[in-house]
């Protein structure tokens, strides 16, 4: 795919300095860029690359003031890092669309319906009785159970598995090896040492625009939905439990779990590693910092925590300065009781 520097500027609504004709038709960073590609500048810090960079055109903010020539043709915006990610996401959206028809072998059950402009791939499987809608892209190998809903625009990457009953809503993605609606980890004790299972008969709700990485599992409830509310972005290689609620637009990063029935709130952050406990309740615009372990409710709207248990995040860092000197500490404690 090829584009000039005024058709990008169209679409980011930026002001040109240079030739508006040249012509791009490839996305580099600005430290490898060669002729022909595009890159954009955002960080200060790779200012320096502006000068010698190979690109034919870079998205640099409408307030940098340059200090040397510049050979690339510039495009002025007011968000840089928001602007490429714009157009990489045109980009990504062209290649989906060039994915189009029906590969074979695949199979689709009785009384599923699926909207036009929809893509399968082979050895995909769709049960019966889903409706799926337009402009789907399912790719080889995703395996969707029967009563399953998708709407429109959705993409569900290669070995995806849906379970039945599953609703997954409009603009959502869905990358390789997703699983949604297993069984939440639910087992009776026994009066012999042993476990029953506990039957898990609910389902998985997505809404609008959620994103979901590699590898995430979601469980079913036990009863009723575990839900993620609308524009909320988890990353790969998560957990959550059964009965769950992620609040709008928050996001979630790897190797988070969150245990059964635990309700997240509204616009939080939820860094690597961190766990939360079931049955809790999360405050909206939450931050939980990296490796934190959450073991009782937030009530307050814009906490940040961090650390296992979690507290407040500067109170955490306070006391890790004293953690880091305990061993002086002991040492200075150590010698003024061999004074006394």
């Amino acid at each position: 795919m090829e584009f000039t520097v005024q058709q990008i500027a169209d679409l980011l609504q930026g002001e040109i300095e240079g030739d508006n004709l040249t012509k791009v038709s490839t996305l580099a960073k600005i430290e490898e860029a060669q002729s022909g590609a595009l890159a954009f500048l955002s960080n200060p810090k790779y200012e320096p690359y502006l000068y010698t960079t190979g690109a034919s055109a870079v998205i640099v903010s409408d307030k940098l003031e340059l200090k040397k020539p510049v050979s690339a043709a510039l495009i002025r915006v007011s968000d840089p890092y928001s602007s490429f990610s714009t157009l990489l996401q045109y980009y990504q959206a062209a290649l989906l669309a060039s994915k189009t028809g029906v590969e074979e072998p695949c199979f689709i059950g009785s009384g599923s319906e699926i909207g036009e402009d929809h893509y399968r791939g082979a050895f995909s499987y769709i049960g019966n009785n889903c409706k799926i809608g337009a402009n789907v892209r399912i790719f080889p190998q995703v395996y969707i159970g029967d009563n399953v809903t998708i709407g429109d625009n959705t993409t569900i990457f290669a070995g995806a598995k849906l379970y039945s009953n599953t609703i997954v809503g409009s603009n959502c993605t869905l990358h390789a090896g997703v699983v949604l609606g297993s069984d939440g980890f639910g087992f009776a004790p026994q009066p012999d040492g042993s476990y029953k299972m506990v039957p898990q008969i609910g389902n998985v709700v997505l809404e609008d625009d959620v994103s979901i990485g590699a590898n995430t599992t979601i469980d079913c409830a036990t009863m009723g939905s575990t839900i993620i509310r609308q524009g909320t972005k988890i990353d790969n290689l998560v957990q959550i439990a059964h009965n769950v609620e992620v609040g709008k637009h928050t996001v979630i990063a790897a190797q988070t779990g969150i245990s059964g029935s635990a309700k997240i709130g509204n616009h939080c952050v939820i860094a690597g590693q961190v766990g939360i406990v079931g049955h809790i309740t999360i405050a909206d615009k939450t931050t939980v910092g990296a490796q934190s372990g959450v073991g009782k409710t937030i009530k307050k709207s814009g906490t940040i925590i961090q650390g296992s248990p979690a507290f407040d995040y500067k109170q955490n860092l306070r006391a890790l300065t004293v953690f880091r000197k305990l061993p002086e500490l002991q040492r200075e404690i150590e010698a003024l009781r061999d004074r006394i």
